[in-house]
């Protein structure tokens, strides 16, 4: 038997990269999944394409995770369509970086709202419905740890994210709902892509600072997810996942 069979999943921002790659990893391991876009209705619908196409369960559903309401509708779909939810992987996120002479009040609102209150508020719409053997993954990034310069905005919401697990593992402990944080490397994806990252001076660096010698793939991400969710890591809550091929 696979290892999510009869579980049920949302996954939020799931219509490319990272989040794309947990939905149909997740799916594989025989968890119904809930695909989460934000903007991207095409890319979600290619997604649950694939899961169906595979022999998957998969619901394509819009919706901001920064606005309660949206986040409340994403749980309300999972419950609605598939009766339970079990799983909850709050991947949404967006990245800008800048010095700071340039930080501004909206380049500050639009990270911490998505990365930040988006995780709070879905988490705050799931928990009602999470019972027993129930497991939250973040995903946060090593962006919190290493620190690299010009990011003091996307690093301050991902520091914020390792904080809230460890917080939430706490609190919902006593309920027996596991959460835990994934916090990936540079992954080549959409948006590394259109940022022109990969291919860069800045990709060349990372890989020098990586014991494996390479950037990371949404799949590496994905296995590891798989993991958390899993029964295999049920002795595991509050802890944070460094996927990033060694790099510290």
């Amino acid at each position: 038997m696979s290892k999510l069979t009869g579980k049920v999943a949302v996954v939020t921002g799931a219509s490319k990269g990272i989040g794309a790659a947990i939905a149909k990893a997740l799916a594989a391991e025989g968890a119904s999944v809930v695909v989460n876009y934000a903007s991207s209705k095409v890319g979600a619908d290619a997604v649950v394409s694939a899961i169906t196409a595979a022999g998957g369960k998969a619901v394509a559903v819009g919706g901001d995770v920064s606005k309660a309401a949206d986040a409340q509708g994403i749980v309300d779909t999972a419950i609605e369509t598939y009766g339970r939810l079990d799983i909850l992987v709050n991947n949404s996120g967006v990245y800008e970086f800048a010095p700071i002479e340039a930080i501004t009040e909206a380049h500050y609102r639009k990270q911490f709202d998505t990365n930040v209150l988006g995780v709070l508020l879905t988490t705050q719409a799931a928990v009602k419905h999470l019972g027993e053997g129930a497991s939250i993954i973040n995903v946060s990034s090593v962006a919190s740890t290493i620190t690299p310069p010009e990011s003091a905005v996307y690093s301050g919401t991902k520091g914020a994210v390792d904080a809230i697990t460890g917080v939430l593992a706490r609190e919902l402990g006593p309920k027996k709902i596991r959460v835990n944080a994934i916090n990936p490397g540079m992954i080549v994806t959409e948006g590394t892509r259109s940022a022109g990252v990969i291919g860069s001076d800045m990709e060349q660096f990372m890989v020098s600072q990586t014991p494996l010698g390479r950037v990371g793939q949404p799949d590496d991400i994905a296995s590891a997810v798989v993991f958390l969710a899993s029964d295999d890591a049920r002795w595991l809550t509050g802890e944070h996942i460094i996927a990033s091929g060694g790099m510290r």
